[in-house]
């Protein structure tokens, strides 16, 4: 028998202001200008230019750090280095190399990243300055830096992202470069483990097996994959290094292992397995040893989530009260509390990285009846809904930033998987061959 374990959301309608609050402490509503003028390019180097401008005004909008100036709103002509400005404002206006242009009507910007590219020593070359245009000129620049890549459209990438990475480290933000998305594709036939980086690109199978594999995650830091693998013996529980390896897991006897959640450390995990009855929680070392079960009901419980922040604690699914929803737990079983109202079904819980808020799938609140992502407080057991009238949205998975998440959806015909900003904007489509589906976001 294939488990399928569906996934679920919620409304903002009895809790509106607490939800807008709940989505405010993830995803920050009052977010600084920051105007990003075209930069050139000398000799070889223009032709990445595109690419370069590009991805550094993507790597900036979708971080939900800060707010771009339209470039229609910029001034003519834009500074390239920080010889370019000149020390006082004239009357009128300078045209771009004053620096006041840029902190006054209409740009209004309190930041101002500029500079350009050229080749040297057979590499391209990033000059990149970021200036706090509110501040006077001399004690305006917060970076400048050189930045180094490959003369290539994915030099160009990598130096915008690298520039970027420091644009967003200046306000406490992590770039999501270098972090990738595990997911399960069936486009060679059988459903399978694939990866992704963060962007949707370098799309490449992860793992080749015979049989079905499902159901992946992560340890919390990127080294270790496990998933579900439906052997001719039942469903069973296969770890790998990031790298590909296959590692040791000693599964227990019994009809069904499945859905296991690492500790902070790794050196811990919580699955589901069953033998005999109903689908139970189970604790054991990183190998599959000390084996010893959590959870003793007469209902299905999978999904566990250990809390990746404290270790202290997990949350699953379960149906002891009857149609399936997310429970809170400590790890030694204790303090089982349940976390949804009851209403309709919930599922796939996915904590976020300091521990305190949780994703999930719910059946309930503005389009009942379909699965749709929420957010909930699991001190305060508020919630807000982040999708709605958007076909099926399941399985999300937090990004490392604790801004972004990854989630499957239906909305253009096929479940494939989507990224969004924890506030539901910026929505963006990773994957389009086959059906894709149970995205998770491991940092590398």
């Amino acid at each position: 028998m294939i488990l399928v374990f569906t996934t679920g959301l919620l409304t903002l309608l009895h809790y509106f202001a607490a939800a807008q609050n709940l989505v405010i402490d993830v995803v920050k509503g009052d977010r600084p200008a920051i105007a990003i003028p075209q930069f050139r390019g000398s000799g070889d180097a223009n032709k990445f230019m595109a690419i370069f401008n590009d991805t550094l005004n993507e790597e900036i909008e979708d971080s939900g750090v800060l707010k771009l100036v339209p470039r229609s709103l910029m001034p003519r002509a834009n500074p390239q280095t920080p010889q370019d400005f000149r020390p006082a404002q004239p009357r009128g206006n300078g045209g771009g190399y004053w620096i006041t242009d840029w902190s006054s009507p209409p740009v209004n910007a309190k930041y101002l990243a500029f500079g350009y590219t050229g080749i040297q020593d057979d590499r391209l070359v990033l000059f990149g300055w970021l200036y706090d245009v509110t501040q006077p000129l001399e004690s305006a620049q917060v970076i400048g830096k050189l930045y180094f890549g490959a003369i290539s459209a994915e030099g160009a990438k990598q130096v915008a992202r690298e520039f970027a990475a420091d644009i967003l480290g200046q306000f406490g933000a992590k770039s999501l470069a270098g972090s990738k998305i595990y997911f399960v594709s069936n486009r060679t036939g059988e459903k399978q483990i694939w990866v992704m980086d963060y962007d949707g690109s370098n799309q490449r199978q992860f793992a080749n097996y015979r049989e079905l594999c499902t159901m992946p995650s992560v340890s919390p830091d990127g080294s270790k994959i496990a998933f579900t693998r439906f052997t001719p013996n039942g469903p069973q529980i296969v770890i790998h290094s990031s790298e590909g390896r296959r590692l040791s897991f000693l599964n227990p006897p019994g009809s069904l292992n499945a859905t296991l959640s690492f500790s902070p450390d790794g050196k811990t995990v919580v699955f589901a397995s069953k033998v005999g009855g109903f689908a139970q929680l189970h604790v054991a070392n990183e190998y599959g040893g000390e084996l010893r079960r959590l959870s003793n009901t007469r209902a299905i419980e999978v999904e566990p989530k250990i809390n990746p922040k404290t270790g202290a604690d997990l949350v699953f699914v379960s149906g002891r009260s009857g149609p399936q929803q997310i429970y809170k737990m400590n790890m030694d079983g204790a303090d089982v509390m349940r976390l949804t109202t009851g209403e309709g079904q919930a599922s796939n819980p996915s904590w976020h990285p300091d521990g305190q808020i949780i994703a999930f799938s719910w059946t309930r609140g503005y389009e009942p009846g379909n699965w749709n992502i929420f957010l909930m407080d699991v001190t305060t057991q508020k919630f807000v809904q982040l999708t709605s009238g958007k076909g099926r949205n399941e399985n999300p998975s937090w990004a490392p930033d604790g801004r972004h998440l990854a989630f499957a959806s239906d909305r253009g015909g096929s479940m494939q998987i989507y990224t969004m900003l924890a506030d539901g904007t910026r929505v963006r489509r990773l994957t389009s061959a086959g059906r894709n589906e149970m995205p998770v976001w491991s940092p590398r």
